[in-house]
C-alpha cells in the first residue's frame, strides 16, 4: 500500500493541473495560479516520498513527467495566451471563440495570443528530453518546467495583489510577454547546467548553495511577495552558473 502513496500524489498534482486549466480557459488567472502552486508542491513531494518509501517505479517516471506537461506546461501556456490576449485585445479570450468568430479575423495582432501555446510545446519537449537524458539524475540541463510555470503564474498575482501603473505596463505590453513566452522557451531547452533541491544528505557543508539559495528565496518573498518570483528564478539561474563546484 506504501508504495502506492508518491504515485497518489503525482495523480494530485495532475488533477491540480487539470483545474488550474478550467479556470485559465475560463479567464481566472488567479485561482488557476493557486492550482498551479499547489501543483508544483506536490510535485515536490512526490519524489520526496519516493525516496522516504523507497518506492521508485517505471510508472511513477512517467506519471511525474504526464503531471508535469499539465500542470508546468499545457496550463501556464494557457495563463499566457489570457495575458497577451488581455495586453492585445482588451479582454481574456472567452470560451467558444474560434478563428472565424468575430474579432478574430481583422489581423494578424489578434493572432497573437495563441504565441503562449509554445510554453505547452517547449515544455513538452523539454520534459522528453529529460526522460532519456542520463545527465540530468542529480542536476538540471535547462530551465526545469516548474520553474518556468511559477514565473508565468507569478505575472497575474502580481497584477493582482501588487498592481502599480509600473507594473501593469510592463506586464500588460504584449511585446514583453512575447519576449517572455520565446525566452522561457529557449531556456526551457538549452544546454543549461542547473542545480536540483534535492538533498542526499542534511549537512550544511555538501548542501551550502541550497541552503543560500533557500534563504534568498525566503528573504526574498517576506519583502517581496509575488515579485520575489522571477527575482528568484534569476538569482537561481545566476547562482548555477558562478558555483557551479557544487
Amino acid at each position: 500500500m506504501l508504495k502506492h502513496i508518491p504515485n497518489l500524489i503525482t495523480s494530485l498534482n495532475v488533477l491540480c493541473g487539470c483545474v488550474a486549466i478550467f479556470f485559465a480557459v475560463s479567464g481566472d488567472l488567479v485561482t488557476a495560479s493557486y492550482f498551479v502552486f499547489t501543483g508544483i508542491f506536490f510535485d515536490f513531494f512526490d519524489g520526496l516520498a519516493a525516496r522516504l518509501l523507497n518506492a521508485h517505479s517505471e510508472v511513477g517516471l512517467q506519471l511525474d513527467s504526464l503531471a508535469d506537461m499539465v500542470t508546468s506546461g499545457v496550463a501556464p501556456a494557457i495563463v499566457m495566451v489570457q495575458l497577451l490576449s488581455e495586453s492585445s485585445l482588451g479582454s481574456p479570450l472567452q470560451v467558444g471563440e474560434t478563428f472565424f468568430a468575430e474579432g478574430w479575423n481583422t489581423g494578424w495582432h489578434n493572432y497573437l495570443p495563441l504565441i503562449g501555446l509554445l510554453i505547452a510545446v517547449a515544455s513538452g519537449y523539454r520534459l522528453a528530453k529529460f526522460n532519456v537524458d542520463t545527465r540530468q539524475t542529480t542536476s538540471f540541463i535547462g530551465l526545469p518546467t516548474p520553474a518556468n510555470a511559477l514565473l508565468v503564474l507569478s505575472l497575474p498575482l502580481i497584477l493582482a495583489y501588487q498592481s502599480s501603473e509600473i507594473a501593469e505596463t510592463i506586464i500588460l505590453n504584449p511585446w514583453f510577454l512575447t519576449i517572455l513566452t520565446l525566452l522561457s522557451c529557449i531556456l526551457l531547452n538549452a544546454e543549461l547546467p542547473l542545480f536540483a533541491l534535492k538533498f542526499k544528505t542534511w549537512d550544511f557543508k555538501s548542501n551550502a548553495k541550497r541552503y543560500i539559495f533557500l534563504g534568498i528565496c525566503l528573504l526574498a518573498i517576506v519583502l517581496l511577495k509575488f515579485i520575489a518570483i522571477p527575482v528568484i528564478l534569476l538569482v537561481y539561474i545566476v547562482l548555477s552558473l558562478v558555483w557551479k563546484e557544487l
